[in-house]
């Protein structure tokens, strides 16, 4: 699939010589949603900066849709929609004045029916004459949506879209970002919300202490790093795992009723047939059993403690 941002030997310190980007490489196709996870201060931030030309990279170039960021910006920055963490909004404008300026700062004309099209995609249009001021953070946020949308950029970038933001708003969120995905709108989301990569994405970039430590689809990554997890919940109490099921490697929980056997979803047998076999021949029974899959939480976890 072609790419829409290409990344090249990005790195970027700091006057006061904090590096916080290391020779980025990054390709981001067109039409994907691409979640970027890392924990707090891991440069997140630093990069999307730098490809929507807020901030200047040390060394290394960025294209988006083959417009280089430095020497052709107005084309590349043309292209971009950011939505910041911040709600940063002028509290005494209407919804449709700070949506329709944003338009105008890329240079666009007027155009009231796109931006009567943005504001009912994103359930704003009762609120189109309502102050800034008056409405909800979550309101506020889809207004952020909004202004970032009206110049019809080919790329969205979502920085913490959620943060703050109540359980089912969230989800609209999500509907959001698909229905923007359906049209042809590239994502790029940043977030803390596992669960939201999980949920959303096509390709996950795990980024920590400025380098980028795997950019991988998110389907094969749970599937190359995703264990599964089998508790069997025993009838009676074990005081300790029978020395003859050692190759298991079982854990028994601190109550003594429930074990706890991992498995390779990659392998060609999982050994649990012949784990309960051997369960029985040791007069070990249980009343039920279920499996559970690693999340990408706990695959992200992992990945950073790996890299720390």
């Amino acid at each position: 699939m072609q790419s829409i941002i290409s990344v090249s030997g990005l790195s970027k310190t700091y006057a006061s010589g904090f590096q916080a980007l290391k020779e980025i490489n990054l390709e981001i196709r067109r039409g994907e949603i691409f979640a970027l996870l890392g924990p707090n201060g891991a440069g997140k931030t630093t990069l999307i900066s730098i490809i929507c030309g807020i901030v200047n990279p040390s060394q290394g170039t960025v294209k988006v849709d083959g417009h280089d960021i430095i020497k052709d910006y107005r084309a590349a920055r043309s292209l971009i929609g950011l939505v910041p963490q911040e709600l940063t909004t002028d509290a005494f404008e209407s919804v449709w004045a700070t949506v329709s300026f944003s338009r105008g700062l890329f240079n666009k004309p007027p155009a009231p029916d796109i931006v009567t099209k943005v504001l009912k995609e994103l359930s704003l249009w009762d609120k189109k004459d309502n102050k800034i001021r008056t409405l909800s953070g979550g309101m506020k946020r889809r207004v952020l949506i909004a202004k970032a949308l009206a110049h019809e950029p080919q790329v969205l970038f979502l920085d913490e879209p959620t943060a703050g933001v109540d359980v089912e708003l969230r989800q609209d969120m999500w509907n959001i970002v698909r229905a923007l995905r359906a049209s042809g709108v590239t994502i790029i989301l940043t977030t803390h919300y596992i669960e939201e990569a999980e949920e959303m994405a096509d390709r996950v970039g795990v980024i920590n202490k400025g380098e980028i430590i795997l950019v991988e689809d998110k389907i094969e990554l749970m599937r190359k790093l995703g264990a599964k997890q089998l508790t069997l919940h025993l009838h009676q109490k074990l005081e300790a795992v029978p020395e003859a099921l050692s190759a298991y490697k079982l854990t028994l929980s601190a109550d003594g009723h429930e074990l706890v056997y991992n498995y390779d979803t990659k392998g060609e047998r999982t050994g649990i047939t012949s784990l309960l076999d051997e369960l029985s021949s040791a007069g070990i029974s249980f009343k039920d059993l279920q499996t559970t899959q690693t999340s990408l939480e706990d695959i992200f976890v992992g990945l950073v403690r790996k890299g720390s």
